[in-house]
This record gives C-alpha cells, structure tokens and sequence, in this order.
C-alpha cells in the first residue's frame, strides 16, 4: 500500500502535468492557427511553438518518472524513456536560452554597436539556432547512443537500487561529460538575462527620475517585463539546482527532499510558459476564452 505522502506527490505531479500540457498547448495551438491564417509564422512565435512543443513532451516524461516512483516500473522499460527526457530536457533548454537571448536583443536598451548588430540580425537567426541546437542535442544519442545508454542506466540505478553496483568505470566520467554541455544553455541564458534585468532596471530608474514624480507608462511596462524575466531566472537557476542535486543521488529514492526536488523540476516548463502566456496579450486573451468557455460548459 502506498504511503500517503506519496499519494499527495502523485495528485501534485498531476496538477503540475495539466498545467504544463495545458500552457505550452495554448501556445502551439495559437501560434499554429496564426500560420495556417497567415500562412508564415514570425521568428518569436516560432521560437516559442518549438520551446512549447519540446515542453510538452518533457513534461510527459516528468509525469512518466513521477509514475515510476509511485508504481516502481522495470527499470530496463524506464531507461528506454528516460533517453527521451535527456533529449527533450536539453533541447528545451537550449530554445530558453535563445528565448533569453531574443528578448534581450529586442528589448534591453543598449547602444553598443555588437548589440546593435544582433538587434537587427536576430530574428533572422532564429531559424538557423533552432536547427543548429536540435542537431547538436542529437549529437549523444545518434553517434554515442551506447554511452549515452549506459548513462541512463547508470542514473536510473543509482535513483531505484543505490546499493547496485555496475562493472562500467566509464560511466562517471560520461556522466560529467554530459552534464556539462547542460551549462553552456546556462551560461547563455544567465548571460541575457542579467544583462536585460540590468538594463531595464536602469532604464526604469532614469525614466522615473525624469519624469520626476509623474507616471510614464512605459515604467510600468519595463518593471512588468524586467519582473518577468526574474521570475525566468528563479525557475531557471532552481531547474538546474534541482537537476544538479537529483544527479548526484544523495537523497534517497521516494525520500520527502528527493519529491520535493522532483516536483522543483517540474515546476520549470509549466511555470515558465504559463508566464509567458500572461505577458503575451494574444496568448493570454486565448487562455481567458478557454477558461470562460469551460465555465459555461459546467
């Protein structure tokens, strides 16, 4: 019989997974009806269908591994879909980081001419970083697929039996290996980010000095955009935490912190994208219509 504790998990972990299916679904759905009535999709809203979609399907992973806790699935069928949480989750990344990056360049009001330059360049580049960030997240699992296997499993084993030992004296060293092209994503994204929060923050700062008491409306908007790109950063820097935490397997299996870490984790794509969806006027007018019409179905 399962503990209570890991019931309440469960009911979380599935509340989580609505959200998150549900967020990044208002998002493929209305940037997917704008290309089919415009036939052409802008640079932005492809860049954040592709983020929505890679979402989707971690968050499907995040709620496969929340069952493995629960119902302790073989490991051997867990390893063949954690491969696919490894990819998802670093793709999805990947498309956060240059998200971060396109913000900053359209928005963050710096004069220096490289960024003047990637100003007008980016939403020509948005394209060519999808496609080069899906081939270089291939890259482990097409032409190292057996290494990137024994690492799945090496984790995997270490997450259900800590007690297992394994005759692979590679795998530490693969498994370094690979966490660390995870940082690269981060550094990308840390680097946009506080250069946009820096930015707006002093921009805020001096429009308000200026006008001296008097409201600007375009305050309000840099403080409600350099609010959102924080609470990116928060979800950010708590994914990897948690990521970094759970890799080292110092908590025990179906321990409260080892849950609590897991539901962190998860928190990430659905948090993110439903606050994406409040910033966007067009995606959050959608999200109310869903709502108001679900409400006059009850």
């Amino acid at each position: 019989m399962l503990e209570f504790y890991l019931i309440i998990h469960f009911l979380f972990s599935v509340i989580q997974f609505f959200i998150g299916v549900l967020a990044n679904g208002i998002i493929v759905l209305v940037n997917g009806a704008e290309l089919i009535k415009q036939r052409k999709m802008i640079p932005l809203a492809l860049l954040l269908s592709c983020l929505a979609m890679s979402r989707i399907c971690l968050q499907l992973s995040v709620f496969y591994i929340n069952w493995a806790i629960v119902s302790l699935i073989e490991v051997p069928l867990l390893v063949e879909n954690f491969l696919i949480f490894m990819f998802v989750n670093e793709l999805g990344l990947w498309f956060a980081s240059w998200l971060g990056v396109f913000y900053c360049a359209k928005i963050a009001p710096i004069a220096h001419p490289l960024f003047l330059w990637l100003k007008m360049r980016i939403s020509k580049l948005v394209p060519w970083l999808i496609l080069g960030s899906l081939l270089y997240t291939s890259v482990p699992f097409v032409f190292y697929s057996e290494r990137t296997w024994l690492l799945s499993q090496q984790v995997l084993l270490g997450f259900f039996y800590p007690n297992a030992t394994t005759q692979i004296k590679e795998t530490s060293a693969i498994q370094v290996a690979f966490f660390m092209r995870l940082f690269l994503p981060l550094l990308i994204f840390l680097a946009s980010a506080l250069l946009l929060i820096f930015s707006l923050g002093r921009h805020a700062w001096q429009m308000r000095n200026t006008a001296m008491g008097t409201s600007v409306p375009s305050t309000g908007v840099h403080m409600r955009s350099l609010l959102s790109v924080l609470s990116f950063l928060v979800l950010c820097v708590s994914h990897y935490m948690t990521a970094a935490l759970l890799s080292s397997q110092i908590f025990k299996p179906r321990s409260l912190m080892f849950l609590f870490c897991i539901l962190v984790f998860g928190s990430y794509p659905s948090g993110h994208s439903t606050i994406l969806i409040l910033g966007n006027p067009k995606l959050k007018q959608t999200a109310k219509k869903l709502v108001l019409h679900g409400n006059c179905c009850q």
